[in-house]
């Protein structure tokens, strides 16, 4: 405990520009485009930034926002449904080039709410001054990318086939009415990859913020009100299962884009009463090895393992969550993990250089002790020093040697700073970890030896969705498709492949003949079509 006896500050030692100026009372919903004011209950938001006063520790309350029912969910998914008629709606049948106007437009208001956005990621959800802003800026950047793809796309369809006297021109079009929600440790960023990909192709969404990370939405709902027509986007809050719940059992959401765990991917889908309907995109659990061989440059293996571990406090889905190390280097990775990990500053986000941060979650710190008293029942130790020590809602990271399968670290998803390390002998057993793992997104490799690992990569390949070599796991660049495997994911993602992923081909064909020519000539001639059409987007 000493180590954090003043992690948390007082009142005066918070820095006056990063200080929350009052309150943040999030009372406004938006439905059918408008911004309704909610007077029933309200959820308390708890900052994982602990006050301290005096000896005492306090629970710091910056915000509530609405707990909305099932009538006001039912509400926004009306409002969805009308708004694209069946596909007839004006924003499903409106031009490429007048959607990507809307979005244009709101790329230029959001910008204006940076400072709002990046301060309240930091209070919320503990994350630090440099990465809010990464996760900011990077998502400006995935939107701007998105409309650059999507111009892409449409000057590659903007042409006729022949094939066997059949003229025909492929098109993309909306899928129908979106339910999509994020994750509360990349709020913003992962919950932006499918909302602005499921707006822009078309279709109109529902759209529910995370558990955690809900505040920052504040900013951006009247920036959501004005760029894009009444119904388009609705933005609820709430319980799940009363918000939800209601919503998929309806039958009326034709897609189903959700980043969280894969159990409650599957009672959500559930409840859709006809299944084969409903299109899902999904970013779900992962318990991403490190395979560290013989031959390994330690260094290398080192700097990445550790940033891949311990960035975001562990808290990221494509963080390395467990550490095979092959016991001839062993003993030489663990001292230089655990040298490394004592140079990681922590403390409270706005702090420079800040590394480790409070953890947002109701009970982590209380889940990750019981992991690591279960590690120790069955063999393991806390190798670094101050490992595991707690204070409130900050977790000092805890290193775990030797660790082996009879112990939950090795099987569950920690999304924390607890780094199960498991020695090895045989290539077999870490090829046998990833066959036998129920999760599939990411591995990393590291060695010299390029026979190895060719063979490690053609063993392992139809194991996860990205192989890395000498590098941690990660999402991006985000042109590259982020996939998953098994209970990881379903669906790809990218900023190619999410266009694809809300959308759906459509084929507008005729025989080869004059009279069918003319019409087809007449049609892009007038510009009588939004779909059957010669012009693209510039």
């Amino acid at each position: 405990m000493k180590i954090l006896e003043n992690i948390f500050p007082t009142s005066e030692q918070i820095p006056l520009e990063w200080k929350l100026d009052n309150f943040t009372e999030q009372r406004e919903y938006l439905i059918n485009g408008e911004l309704r004011t909610w007077n029933g209950p309200m959820k308390v938001v708890i900052s994982p930034i602990s006050i301290k006063n005096g000896t005492q520790i306090i629970k710091n309350s910056i915000g509530s926002t609405p707990l909305l029912t099932e009538k006001e969910s039912l509400q926004a998914l009306d409002s969805a449904v009308n708004a694209y008629g069946n596909g007839t709606g004006e924003w499903p049948t409106m031009s490429i080039e007048k959607r990507i106007a809307h979005i244009e437009q709101f790329v230029v208001e959001m910008k204006k709410q940076r400072i709002s956005v990046v301060k309240l990621l930091m209070w919320e959800i503990g994350k630090n001054l440099p990465d809010s802003e990464k996760e900011f800026d990077r998502t400006i950047i995935y939107i701007e990318d998105t409309i650059r793809e999507l111009k892409n796309l449409d000057h590659g369809n903007s042409k006729f086939e022949n094939e066997e006297g059949i003229i025909a021109q492929i098109r993309r079009v909306p899928l129908g009415v979106a339910l999509c929600m994020g994750p509360y440790n990349y709020p913003l960023n992962e919950t932006f990859t499918t909302l602005i990909p499921a707006l822009i192709m078309g279709n109109t969404v529902v759209f529910k913020p995370a558990k955690y990370g809900v505040l920052f939405m504040k900013p951006l709902m009247k920036v959501f009100q004005e760029s894009f027509p009444k119904g388009v986007i609705n933005i609820i809050y709430g319980k799940g299962r009363e918000t939800v719940g209601a919503i998929m059992a309806t039958g009326k959401i034709d897609v189903f884009a959700f980043i969280g765990i894969n159990k409650g991917a599957s009672d959500i889908k559930k409840l859709h009463p006809k299944p084969h309907r409903l299109r899902s995109v999904l970013g779900l659990d992962a318990k991403n090895p490190a395979f560290i061989l013989h031959d390994a440059d330690i260094d290398t293996a080192v700097s990445e393992t550790i940033a891949g571990s311990l960035s975001f406090n562990g808290q990221r889905c494509t963080a390395i969550k467990i550490i095979f190390v092959h016991e001839s280097i062993a003993d030489a990775f663990l001292k230089k993990y655990t040298n490394s990990l004592t140079k990681l500053k922590f403390g409270m986000p706005w702090e420079k250089d800040v590394k480790i941060t409070p953890l947002p979650e109701i009970g982590k710190t209380a889940y990750l002790k019981e992991l690591v008293k279960d590690a120790k029942q069955f063999g393991a130790d806390i190798i670094n020093e101050n490992g595991g020590e707690i204070n409130d809602t900050f977790f000092y990271p805890a290193v775990l040697f030797p660790v082996n399968s009879q112990m939950r670290i090795y099987h569950e998803e920690q999304f924390g700073p607890v780094v199960p390390i498991v020695p090895y002998t045989d290539i077999e057993e870490i090829i046998n970890y990833s066959v036998q793992s129920n999760f599939g997104q990411q591995l990393s490799v590291f060695g010299t030896d390029s026979e190895n690992i060719g063979l490690l990569i053609d063993e392992l390949a139809n194991q996860v969705g990205r192989i890395n070599i000498n590098a941690q796991c990660q999402r991006g660049p985000d042109n590259y498709p982020f996939i998953g495997r098994k209970d990881s994911a379903e669906g790809t993602l990218s900023v190619h492949d999410a266009l694809r992923a809300f959308s759906i081909r459509i084929l507008i064909s005729t025989k080869d003949n004059p009279v069918n020519r003319e019409i087809f000539k007449t049609i892009v001639r007038e510009n009588q079509s939004n779909y059957l059409r010669l012009d693209y987007v510039f």
